[in-house]
């Protein structure tokens, strides 16, 4: 089954000659269930595309089916509420709570959800920080603020989770303990993982690379082999 089915997507900031072409009449299917990178250099559009399927913005012109249903036409409301029902996300940067401890942070984001707090420990636990669950951020590691990110993403049960450069402001070593845990989600929840970057080597993991360049997909590539995350070395 498809998870999003992009057709015709163009996506262009400003007019005349300050005009960009952030997304040119992008077309791709993304089967559901699947690790996938989106692999392309700073200014290939990959972020403005994930912002796309997250519903955090509107194209231009062209469509993006969700399984079957039309999200490009959703209102404000309606893309707002198709992101807290469907959509975890993980970023670059951390956007811990500092006053709150780890398990408060997920609980936030699941109350916001209106789901129990016991999703908030459950997440905790598939990311291996159940220990730390009473620990601020400014007590944890780089590495364990961003699992508290993904445990914050994955406690709403998202069928996708969208990843924006997880791993960048991270040391080699701590990067591939976030793209083992994303893996781990990925495989034991059944989620579809959405993961995007300029590392060509973290492409190796996924079951599907997909390039861009100045806005365009220029290939698809689905990889019969992945490496696992500790085969991968940058």
């Amino acid at each position: 089954m498809n998870l999003f089915t992009v057709n015709n997507l163009i996506k262009e900031y400003g007019k005349g000659e300050a005009r960009v072409l952030a997304l040119d009449n992008v077309s791709i299917t993304i089967p559901s269930g699947k690790f996938v990178v989106i692999l392309g250099a700073s200014g290939s559009g990959k972020s403005t595309l994930l912002n796309m399927l997250g519903c955090m913005d509107k194209p231009t012109s062209g469509k993006i089916d969700f399984y079957k249903t039309d999200i490009t036409s959703f209102n404000k409301k309606q893309m707002t509420r198709f992101r807290g029902e469907n959509i975890g996300f993980v970023f670059q940067s951390y956007n811990l709570l500092p006053d709150l401890t780890a398990l408060e942070n997920v609980e936030f984001s699941t109350e916001l959800s209106g789901l129990p707090r016991t999703n908030a420990v459950r997440a905790l636990t598939v990311v291996g920080l159940l220990r730390r669950m009473n620990h601020y951020p400014a007590e944890l590691s780089g590495g364990e603020q961003q699992r508290v990110s993904i445990a914050r993403a994955i406690a709403k049960n998202p069928k996708v989770l969208l990843c924006d450069e997880p791993t960048g402001a991270l040391d080699f070593h701590t990067g591939i303990k976030v793209l083992e845990v994303l893996r781990e989600v990925q495989k034991k929840q059944n989620a579809s993982v959405l993961l995007i970057t300029h590392n060509q080597e973290i492409a190796k993991i996924a079951d599907i690379v997909i390039t861009m360049r100045s806005g365009e997909i220029r290939s698809i590539t689905e990889n019969d082999f992945p490496l696992s995350p500790k085969e991968v070395v940058w």
